[in-house]
């Protein structure tokens, strides 16, 4: 992943990252609140040496000393310490449980011990801290006095009394929301990138470039009632999705096609909007002056009859088995020079009539007659029908449904159709999001409004035959 690919998944996951930041927070302000207020009390005491009167001896005590400092800090948490203190101050713990609450440490290099005692109660901590203090000198003066001497040759004088702490030692606020915010940011982000890894849907241009060298013609905007009018350039020209369909047309100028312009336009899968863009990319066409066939190959689940109001009985199949000639059910549709031929009746053997030889002929007379030829045919994965097909056009025009084709059925179109040496002008992009982090990287969501004109046509298709040439063809 690049630069840019990071920050579009925060972006898209921006509203995750905020929640888990704030729970992160909330979770540290609530853990902070309700603990027990503990409070910091410590003092000092400083270990020396009795005995010496020359340089070398005191250099040879100070050594020593030094040495057993360490010692001395250990022994401040040992019950032979503490027990004298818990009598002491009728404390009511036991000899570990104080000790869990009390540090003692040797500074490097010095011969001090700072004793730290941490207590709910200020007052109570600074008295245990002095206590253990006083216990300790009076434990090392007995261990360290030899038998036969009066005293130890080891003296541990209190040189920092501690005082009662005027603020709690723990919890630490500020720490801990600012801990909270780094756990809650950190998890928000770590859950947005697994999310994106977990993803198999293809949601971005970036992510069928990922997949494919295969070049993007471009990108349909998400229609709510593309269902309902799926022929948008007719009911809704000036809308977002109509321009969309016109921008495809524009690309699809700079396609080198070597004379021929003939497409086959498939899908990975069904309900991606592919009998959707044929048409509508057959009217643009027709709308920029092109004389254009639009033939639907679909002899499973035919949709162009349906989408077009058009008597769909008659079509394709009927033509391919000889039993109608071309002209008699290839028909003007509109006013535009877009003639359309429906699928007809669904035949037993789909595969076998779209590669046969008389389908080859079929399109090669077309192509001869018409600027442009557009086959809609089946999804590529379920059958094998397109791919037989895209053997016989010029160029295949694969569609892609944005958060609805995986990337792996994207992955086995692509490698269906390259077993046949197809060769491919382009993919086209449908159902792209108009809001969001995934608008922006089609360009998608910058606002602009859709005017209407109604639901339905303002003047319906009129069907008429062709000229005379065609009805001669196949």
């Amino acid at each position: 992943m690049e630069l840019r690919d990071y920050l579009h998944v925060l972006r898209k996951y921006a509203v995750l990252i905020v929640i888990t930041t704030l729970v992160g927070v909330g979770a540290a302000a609530v853990w902070s609140l309700t603990r027990t207020p503990m409070y910091t009390a410590a003092s000092t005491v400083y270990v020396s040496t009795q005995t010496g009167e020359s340089v070398a001896e005191l250099q040879q005590g100070q050594t020593f000393t030094q040495a057993r400092v360490a010692t001395y800090a250990a022994l401040a948490t040992t019950p032979v310490v503490i027990d004298p203190v818990i009598t002491e101050l009728n404390l009511d713990a036991t000899a570990a449980v104080q000790a869990s609450r009390v540090t003692a440490t040797a500074q490097t290099g010095t011969n001090l011990i700072t004793i730290t005692v941490t207590d709910a109660d200020p007052a109570q901590a600074a008295e245990i801290s002095n206590a253990i203090a006083g216990s300790l000198t009076t434990t090392v003066e007995s261990l360290d006095t030899l038998d036969g001497q009066e005293s130890s040759p080891v003296r541990l004088t209190r040189v920092k009394n501690a005082l009662p702490p005027s603020q709690a030692s723990s919890p630490n606020v500020p720490l801990n929301l600012v801990l909270g915010l780094l756990l809650g940011l950190a998890a928000g982000v770590g859950v947005a990138m697994l999310l994106t890894v977990l993803d198999t849907k293809i949601r971005t241009k970036r992510d069928v470039e990922h997949i494919t060298e295969t070049p993007i013609l471009g990108a349909i905007p998400y229609d709510s009632k593309w269902k309902q009018r799926p022929l948008i350039i007719q009911v809704d020209p000036l809308s977002p999705r109509a321009e969309a369909f016109r921008s495809l047309r524009t690309n699809l100028q700079f396609v080198d096609f070597d004379g021929r312009q003939s497409f086959t336009i498939t899908s990975s899968m069904p309900s991606e909007g592919k009998s959707s863009t044929a048409i509508n990319l057959a009217i643009a066409l027709a709308d920029a002056g092109k004389k254009v066939a639009l033939l639907d190959a679909d002899l499973r689940k035919p949709k162009v009859a349906e989408y077009c109001g058009i008597d769909g009985a008659i079509g394709l199949s009927d033509v391919l088995i000889g039993s109608v000639r071309l002209g008699e059910v290839m028909l003007q549709w509109g006013e535009r020079s877009l003639f359309i031929l429906p699928a007809g009746r669904i035949p037993p053997n789909p595969s076998e009539l779209l590669g046969s030889s008389r389908m080859t002929q079929l399109l090669e007379a077309l192509e001869r007659e018409f600027d442009v030829v557009i086959c809609d045919s089946p999804p590529l994965l379920p059958v094998t029908d397109a791919a037989l097909l895209s053997k016989a056009t010029s160029r295949v025009i694969t569609v892609v449904a944005a958060g609805e084709t995986t990337k792996q059925q994207l992955a086995a179109a692509m490698a269906a159709l390259n077993s046949v040496s197809a060769e491919q002008a382009g993919i086209v992009i449908t159902k792209v999001p108009t809001r969001g982090a995934d608008a922006a990287t089609y360009g998608y969501g910058y606002g602009y409004g859709e005017q209407r004109y109604g639901d339905e046509p303002d003047a319906q298709p009129r069907r008429r035959r062709r000229n005379a040439s065609v009805e001669d063809k196949a």
